[in-house]
C-alpha cells in the first residue's frame, strides 16, 4: 500500500472566507476526494513576520509551513490579485522557500504546483496568473498547465447559501486533478 499523495495548499487573505480561500479549499477539498493527503495555510496562518534569510530562528507557524512544504508531493497557489499582481501575504509565505534552498529536493523542484488567482477584472487575473507561474518557475516548480483565474465581480461563490457557479467549481477541480495527476507522476519518476 503505498502513502497517499501530500498536497499543501497557500492562499487567501487575513479575512477569513475570501474568495481566494474559498477557491483554495474547494481544490484542497477535490484533492481529498482523489485520495490526497491535504494541508491548508490561509488567513491567520500566513500571519508570519516578514521574511528575512538573516534570520535562523522560526516561529512555530514558520517552521510548520516550511515543513509542510518540504513533504509537499504538490503546492496549490490561491492568491488575491492587488494592483495587478500577487498579494503581499501570499508573497510573503512563498518566500519561507528560500528555507529550502540545501534541500535535496531544492526550494519546488520536482513539485506540481496550481495557480488560482482572484480579481476584479480580467488584466489583473491575467497579469497575477503570469506573476504567479514565473515564480513557480523561478522556485523550480512545475506550474500545471491550467490556472484558474476567478472574476470576483461575478460573485463566484453566490450570494448568501447560493451555490457557486459552476465554471468556478470546475476550474477549482481542475487546478486540483491536474496537480494530483503531475505529483502522481513525479513520484512515480522518483
Amino acid at each position: 500500500m503505498t502513502t497517499p499523495l501530500f498536497i499543501v495548499g497557500i492562499g487567501g487573505t487575513l479575512r477569513e472566507g475570501s474568495t481566494s480561500e474559498q477557491a483554495l479549499r474547494l481544490s484542497l477539498a477535490h484533492a481529498a476526494h482523489l485520495g490526497c493527503d491535504t494541508q491548508l495555510f490561509a488567513g491567520p496562518d500566513l500571519h508570519l513576520g516578514m521574511y528575512d534569510p538573516r534570520r535562523q530562528d522560526r516561529s512555530p507557524a514558520e517552521s510548520a509551513l516550511v515543513e509542510a512544504l518540504r513533504r509537499a508531493d504538490g503546492v496549490i497557489f490561491s492568491t488575491p490579485s492587488y494592483h495587478g499582481s500577487v498579494s503581499g501575504l501570499i508573497k510573503n509565505a512563498i518566500d519561507y522557500i528560500e528555507d529550502m534552498n540545501q534541500d535535496d529536493r531544492v526550494y519546488l523542484s520536482g513539485r506540481a504546483v496550481g495557480c488560482m488567482v482572484c480579481a476584479y477584472g480580467p488584466q489583473a487575473m491575467g497579469t497575477t496568473l503570469s506573476a504567479m507561474r514565473d515564480i513557480v518557475h523561478s522556485l523550480r516548480g512545475w506550474p500545471t498547465p491550467f490556472g484558474a483565474a476567478i472574476n470576483v465581480t461575478q460573485q463566484p461563490f453566490g450570494h448568501a447559501g447560493s451555490p457557486a457557479d459552476p465554471a468556478v467549481v470546475q476550474a477549482c477541480e481542475t487546478v486540483a486533478l491536474e496537480v494530483v495527476q503531475f505529483a502522481q507522476h513525479g513520484r512515480n519518476a522518483r
